[in-house]
């Protein structure tokens, strides 16, 4: 081999490369770089520089399907990447890796082998060559260019050369397939994972996998198909009417009716005429006979939401019906028996209104026989991200957005917040981000102000411009490195700018690739 210089000047020095120097540059990288990832991606693009080819892949086997894939690339679209699958002994590259036996064409425009699988122009023509990865005597995979068409002769000096920089990448190579089949094995022990807590019980209605939900829904599971009165306790927002539904539809009661009786939207007068029902002139208006919620919900479910709102005197009556399921219509007589769940929910303290004499004791009791505490949205914080997916789903079809997802930062804040409305509060927030937010992620400033102040996101905000661009800036930046795994060059090249400029920024701003 001799030393043919490249066609493009080093980025590194400046100056044009020796045949000796390229393989330098190499092995320096290899031997100095953590990231494996990064080091075979600089092989490709020092692979460039050198030759001034057009096209530069590294395929591997994928241990699953037994194929060849294109894994790392340099001057294809992610697009084209995702096309590049060979069998074995398919095309030049299936071949290669079949044999174990490095090959060259001459001409791509007229080799019926060669198959062009990734889509590349059909006007361009170039040489090829593709050589094999030894790991311990077995082939894992294919180097391969594409370059100007040059003569035989140069294209095997080429060929040897690149044979050498197989040899030198072996170790890359090598813990790379080591890392993705940690990677895999991780992959069938989270399925392994996700089989076990499928097996457990959860409501279809509920989201949330934290360990609090968890003891919710194990709690649903255990009450719903008795008869047995259910009180549920937890501040507003929390999701108690959900907790109900979902005992209801996992009962034996699951076809009859479901009737909801929100206490404290219905006035003390006729809150009696709305559970009880009413006869015929019974009051001023009572033109005819009415049933009341108690009825309508007969050999079915009844929710009372906001139990700790009624009156004294309406706590008497209620009391008579937990203990006899029985009850009398305003202005009448007659003895109404019904075949009836009752399900409670408060958000106050009530055993702390039975002390006040607020609130019976007899009653609570009554009520009291099988308590489920549903957490505060800030007890159970892993829960947040995969409710803010389900309300952005949601209102993208409400709305007719294509919203994706939060912004690193816009998560950290809600992480931060307090959640005094839970998840109710969410929701809101999540609905007037999707409406205001102009692109496909949800960014810091698409939050209300109250996510956004020094309290409840921990930081101090500055109000000058350079503070707020560099903060911007490194949301960006950031979100890219989230979307390309930690890869530099592949964040560099979907934000359209250089390495060296996009490592100048993550330099000042402070950003850890490694983390993503």
């Amino acid at each position: 081999m001799g030393d043919k210089q490249g066609k493009v000047n080093s980025v590194l020095r400046g100056e044009p490369a020796t045949e000796i120097q390229f393989l330098h540059r190499i092995s320096t990288a290899l031997a100095k770089s953590e990231n494996m990832d990064e080091v075979l991606q600089l092989v490709l693009h020092e692979l460039g520089l050198y030759w001034g080819m057009k096209y530069a892949t590294i395929s591997l086997f994928n241990r699953v399907t037994g194929n060849l894939s294109i894994e790392l690339a340099s001057g294809l679209s992610p697009m084209q990447i995702s096309r590049g699958h060979y069998k074995v002994g398919e095309g030049v590259t299936g071949r290669v890796a079949a044999t174990g036996e490095p090959a060259v064409i001459p001409r791509t425009s007229t080799s019926e082998e060669f198959l062009n699988r990734t889509g590349r122009s059909k006007d361009q023509d170039t040489s090829f060559i593709c050589v094999p990865i030894f790991v311990e005597q077995e082939v894992v995979g294919t180097l391969s260019v594409d370059k100007d068409c040059e003569p035989p002769n140069e294209l095997q000096e080429d060929m040897h050369l690149l044979s050498v920089v197989a040899a030198l990448i072996t170790q890359a190579v090598k813990f790379r397939l080591k890392l993705q089949s940690e990677m895999q094995l991780l992959r069938q022990e989270n399925e392994q994972l996700r089989t076990n807590l499928a097996e457990k019980f959860k409501p279809s209605n509920m989201i949330g996998n934290s360990a609090e939900m968890q003891l919710v829904y194990d709690q649903i599971a255990k009450v719903a198909k008795s008869p047995s009165t259910v009180f549920i306790l937890g501040e507003t927002g929390t999701g108690k009417e959900l907790v109900a539904e979902a005992i209801h539809f996992n009962s034996d009661r699951a076809g009859k009716p479901f009737v909801r009786v929100h206490c404290a939207a219905l006035p003390e007068n006729i809150i009696e005429s709305e559970l009880f029902g009413h006869e015929r002139g019974a009051f001023t208006g009572a033109i005819g006979e009415r049933k009341g919620r108690f009825e309508l919900a007969d050999s079915g479910t009844i929710f009372l939401d906001e139990i700790s709102e009624i009156s004294p005197n309406l706590q008497v009556k209620l009391l008579r019906v937990l203990q006899e399921r029985a009850f009398e219509r305003v202005g009448g007589t007659k003895t109404i028996s019904v075949n009836i769940r009752i399900i409670a929910a408060a958000n106050k303290d009530l055993l702390g209104l039975v002390r006040e004499g607020k609130f019976r004791e007899d009653l609570y009791y009554r009520l009291h026989v099988f308590p489920i505490f549903v957490p505060p949205l800030r007890k159970r914080k892993s829960d947040i991200t995969l409710l803010a997916d389900y309300f952005i789903e949601k209102y993208n079809k409400i709305i007719g957005k294509r919203v994706t997802r939060l912004s690193s930062s816009a998560i950290d804040m809600f992480m931060s917040y307090h959640w005094a409305g839970n998840v109710r509060e969410l929701e809101n927030c999540i609905e007037r981000a999707v409406l205001v937010a102009e692109g496909e992620v949800i960014y810091p400033h698409n939050l209300p102000a109250t996510l956004q102040t020094a309290e409840t996101t921990g930081k101090i905000v500055q109000g000058d411009l350079k503070t707020m661009v560099d903060t911007y800036e490194r949301d960006i930046i950031v979100d890219t490195l989230k979307s390309c795994g930690g890869n530099i060059a592949a964040t560099a090249r979907t934000l359209q700018t250089t390495q060296r400029i996009l490592g100048y920024k993550i330099k000042v701003l402070g950003i850890d690739p490694k983390k993503y």
